[in-house]
């Protein structure tokens, strides 16, 4: 991470100490809270919420989710209605159930309208806006069932526990949709191994603050544990252990758990960088490294010289393209040291015969332009990592270039939009950089749109990421760091522009962590406090 990141981090978050004097908590926005301070708050907050003080028991023992007559059916909505129910059924104890008050307003059932047909995979256009009325006759409608599966998530936080024991919703009216459409949890998979269970974990908190994307840096340097059918040497002797890799059926079984809660599946192959552990089962894709004019017995980027290369490529694309049905894969394109290949006597013979004089960013140009076009050919859209861009390769229009680098990231912005490419923003969110204070705020504070740009620029920032490299995290400590930290994150990428507030969040985000935990979701604390759940 940029040392320029560390110098507003610190400014922002870390000029106070242990002794904070009085009143400066609130002025940096830091609210202490004891317990769930804020009962029945939606997070990320909708774009329209208008409730009442009207109260409403919901029946949660016998709660039913159901189509209104004219609505289309769904599957994905059939399993999502025993899911909520489920979540439902987990916030109450038989004791609490036994001592419920009698009560004349009740809500046993939610309604639903799917509007138009059910769509099997969500996309980068998918339409989750949807509409809620909470009452005596309460309404849920989308013209999407991915609508559908944000508005469920919003009534299941609605519910509230009151002092009686009870279960209760306020009379509310919500109109929501999000103001991003990517918007995306990185999590890499090979630094550390990532077992299964933490993956569908991960899923199941990323629908509970509305994400929509998993970023799955399945690969890198370190190991390969993809299971490749049409080349099994890479993770056969590119994985940590026979055991520490992602068959077909691990693969299948991620991207069905993402599917049916509304998040795309978008996995990355970053090549031709980060691929050192590519060459262990792969023999020829790696560059030999010379020095005085002998190999060293090291290897450096994949070799772009050669047609092995791209045979490799497209036969593996081809595959991954029949294994992800995402339309979009990740190619990286990062941290690309042209050291081995500028060492090569290969290399330079070849740069000769094709005029190429001494730039060697026109070497890596001549690998992007043949992957993108490969991934054209099997089927896929693509994502790369700034730097394709910043080292002058000329890609394809329909390019969608990831802004990570946290130096000067306005002007990144601002060179990626007005060259026409549509752009994410993942720079001020690599929350595997932890501080000690609530750097969520810091997170929470950043505004994708702060460049300076036309309006036309500005809507090509498709959205953002929050992103947890692998090389200090696993299975042990993984959750409890990213949860709730990228809460702040989902909000600044759902909400409207003006949901900014630290202040009037804190407390929000308190009872977003509590109802995390509820849940199973191992969310660390924001502050000192408690849950209410928790001293029951």
């Amino acid at each position: 991470m940029d040392k320029l990141f560390w110098l507003v981090l610190s400014l922002v978050l870390c000029n106070i100490s242990a002794n904070t004097q009085p009143g400066l908590e609130q002025e940096l926005g830091y609210v202490p809270s004891l317990g769930d301070t804020s009962p029945g708050s939606v997070w990320p907050q909708p774009q329209s919420l208008t409730s009442t003080p009207q109260t409403y028991t919901v029946t949660v023992e016998n709660f039913s989710f159901k189509y209104v007559a004219s609505s289309h059916r769904c599957s994905t909505l059939d399993e999502a209605f025993k899911r909520y129910g489920m979540i439902m059924m987990s916030s109450t104890s038989r004791l609490r159930l036994k001592f419920r008050p009698k009560v004349q307003l009740k809500i046993s059932s939610l309604e639903v309208n799917l509007l138009s047909t059910c769509q099997h995979y969500p996309s980068l256009n998918m339409n989750e806006a949807y509409t809620m009325e909470v009452g005596d006759y309460s309404l849920l409608t989308s013209e999407s069932v991915w609508g559908i599966l944000r508005g469920l998530e919003t009534f299941s936080q609605l519910l509230w526990e009151s002092e009686t024991g009870e279960f209760v919703v306020n009379k509310t009216n919500v109109i929501d949709h999000p103001r991003y459409s990517h918007r995306g949890i990185l999590l890499d998979t090979s630094r550390h191994f990532l077992p299964v269970r933490v993956l569908l974990e991960n899923l199941d908190a990323m629908a509970y603050n509305k994400y929509n994307v998993f970023h799955w840096h399945i690969v890198d340097q370190q190991s390969f544990p993809y299971v490749s059918q049409a080349y099994p040497g890479l993770s056969k002797k590119g994985a940590y252990q026979a055991n520490y890799v992602y068959t077909p059926d691990d693969v299948a079984a991620v991207v069905e758990y993402a599917r049916l809660r509304g998040i795309r599946v978008v996995p990355e192959f970053d090549t031709p960088g980060h691929s050192l552990s590519w060459g262990l089962g792969q023999p020829g894709l790696l560059t030999p490294c010379y020095a005085g004019g002998k190999p060293t017995g090291t290897y450096g980027p994949i070799n772009p010289t050669v047609e092995s290369t791209y045979d490799f490529i497209r036969n593996l694309f081809t595959e991954l393209k029949a294994v992800f049905p995402d339309k979009y894969l990740h190619l990286g394109g990062d941290e690309v040291s042209f050291n081995c290949w500028k060492s090569n006597p290969d290399i330079t013979n070849y740069m000769k015969e094709k005029n190429i004089t001494g730039d060697y960013a026109k070497l890596e140009e001549i690998y992007v332009q043949r992957v993108t076009e490969i991934s054209k050919e099997v089927g896929f859209s693509y994502i790369v990592w700034q730097e394709v861009v910043d080292n002058g390769v000329k890609v394809k229009d329909d390019t969608v270039v990831e802004v990570w680098i946290n130096n000067h990231i306005d002007k990144e912005l601002e060179k990626v939009t007005k060259l026409g490419y549509r752009a994410i923003l993942t720079a001020p969110w690599y929350l595997n950089m932890i501080h000690y204070r609530e750097d969520w705020q810091y997170y929470y504070m950043y505004e994708p749109s702060a460049f300076n740009g036309t309006e036309k620029q500005k809507e090509l920032v498709v959205g953002g990421e929050a992103c947890m490299w692998g090389e200090y995290v696993d299975a042990t400590n993984i959750i409890p760091r990213l949860w709730p930290r990228a809460s702040a994150v989902a909000e600044r990428l759902w909400s409207a522009k003006n949901i900014n507030d630290v202040t009037k969040a804190t407390p929000r985000l308190h009872q977003q962590r509590c109802r995390m935990l509820q849940r199973g979701i191992n969310a660390e604390p924001l502050h000192p406090g408690y849950c209410v759940h928790e001293r029951n």
